[in-house]
């Protein structure tokens, strides 16, 4: 009893050290000062301090003859930079493999990935978790502060690296893992992209002509007195209500986008009826299916690799594929695994999976060798993904001068219509 007591004494003593250690680190700022070195050459810099006399301490001990040491302003209208991207977490993954492989110490690290930022939100960000470093926390308590940047497969990554003592080696696999990631989620808003660039060009050029050009012409039309063809007479109808009505159609097209997007986010049966049709889409549709089971892949290959037992890696693979209709057949495949069923087996059940893939995953749990396969579906995939897209960018090029052209001329030849028919009579 006494022993068990003495050790709840040294355990809340060693929580409130950790809890002071993190106070004391909240109380840090940044500081940027100006100094002259040995040879008389003016130089400049930020560090991190709790007050301006001890950042001169430092300067001088470093040979620096301090003349300006200041508190670094901030914003005034909160953080500056723009937000972090996953790419931008992509980056600092290998920066810190990197390091921690060359046996840099993780504080160390963190101290010089985050003077190496240009955006100030990702910089406070890593000094935030270097502080919690600091402070007695794991790398992974830390990470958790941010659920958005770092998600739940990051941190169980890192968590399972720190456990088994190969930090440096998972945050390499995780580097990498990131770096696919992003490359592929790149190739998906450019696939994306295209078709929404055809459609806000057409819908532009087209408001243009019917709000400022057409009308004009109308004013010509007026002066003829005769008789205008009913496809120049379906223009000018248009064009008056665009122009008398412009605003409710800016508002409701505006509105029906932002609904749109609400009702996607608080109703999964619609969100289900989205990732259907959008997997149904000619081409577009194809390349969502291959991204999905290669994001699939290559994220159920990392955490498998890095010793997650393969029902609790699942956990992470659903989100990870970006869609909803795979996610769902993810969580289908886990209760079969659950209760017993190989991978390859619960794959074929869920009908979203080619033969193919569910072939090499049944020869990778057969031969031992479930990650390696993974890892070359996923490779597979990501180059289909790749020549997809780019066979896409060659097919909507032309495309859009179609789109264009049909949208522009038509509107054309309804207004030159009437002076054709003029030109007719008088001939």
């Amino acid at each position: 009893m006494a022993t068990a007591t003495a050790a709840a004494v040294k355990a809340k003593a060693a929580a409130t050290q950790r809890g002071k250690a993190r106070a004391q680190v909240s109380e840090m700022q940044t500081f940027t000062w100006v100094g002259i070195d040995k040879r008389g050459i003016k130089i400049k810099g930020e560090q991190v301090s709790k007050n301006a006399n001890l950042v001169k301490a430092d300067l001088r001990k470093q040979g620096i003859n301090p003349q300006v040491v200041k508190a670094k302003p901030k914003p005034l209208f909160g953080k500056t930079g723009s937000a972090i991207k996953g790419r931008d977490i992509a980056v600092f993954s290998r920066q810190l493999a990197t390091m921690m492989a060359a046996g840099v110490p993780m504080v160390q690290g963190f101290e010089i990935v985050a003077g190496g930022q240009s955006n100030p939100r990702m910089k406070d960000m890593l000094t935030d978790i270097k502080s919690e470093i600091e402070g007695g926390s794991a790398l992974h308590e830390a990470l958790n502060k941010y659920p958005v940047q770092f998600d739940e497969l990051f941190v169980n990554l890192v968590k399972a690296g720190e456990s088994a003592g190969v930090l440096d080696t998972v945050l390499d696999t995780i580097a990498t893992y990131k770096e696919n990631i992003e490359n592929i989620k790149g190739k998906i808003k450019k696939a994306m992209f295209y078709p929404a660039a055809i459609l806000a060009v057409a819908v532009i050029v087209s408001c243009i002509l019917l709000i400022f050009v057409i009308p004009q012409f109308e004013e010509v039309f007026k002066g003829m007195g005769a008789d205008l063809p009913a496809f120049t007479q379906m223009l000018i109808s248009l064009s008056r209500f665009m122009v008398s009505y412009w605003y409710i159609m800016l508002f409701g097209f505006v509105g029906t986008i932002v609904g749109i997007v609400m009702l996607y986010k608080r109703s999964d049966k619609f969100a289900h009826f989205v990732g259907r049709s959008m997997l149904k889409i000619p081409i577009i549709g194809e390349i969502l299916r291959q991204s999905a089971i290669a994001r699939f892949a290559r994220t159920l290959g990392v955490t498998f690799k890095a010793g997650v037992p393969l029902v609790e890696a699942l956990d992470s693979v659903g989100n990870a594929t970006g869609s909803v209709v795979y996610n769902d057949a993810v969580k289908r495949i886990r209760e079969d695994v659950a209760v017993g069923h190989q991978l390859q087996l619960a794959m074929r059940q869920t009908n979203l999976f080619p033969n193919m893939v569910t072939q090499m995953i049944a020869i990778g749990e057969e031969a031992g060798a479930l990650d390696a396969m993974l890892f070359k579906i996923a490779e597979f995939y990501e180059t289909e993904v790749n020549n997809a897209v780019d066979a896409l960018s060659s097919l909507l090029e032309p495309l859009i001068m179609v789109v264009i052209g049909t949208l522009v001329g038509s509107m054309v030849i309804g207004m030159y219509l009437p002076i054709f028919k003029l030109g007719s009579v008088v001939g």
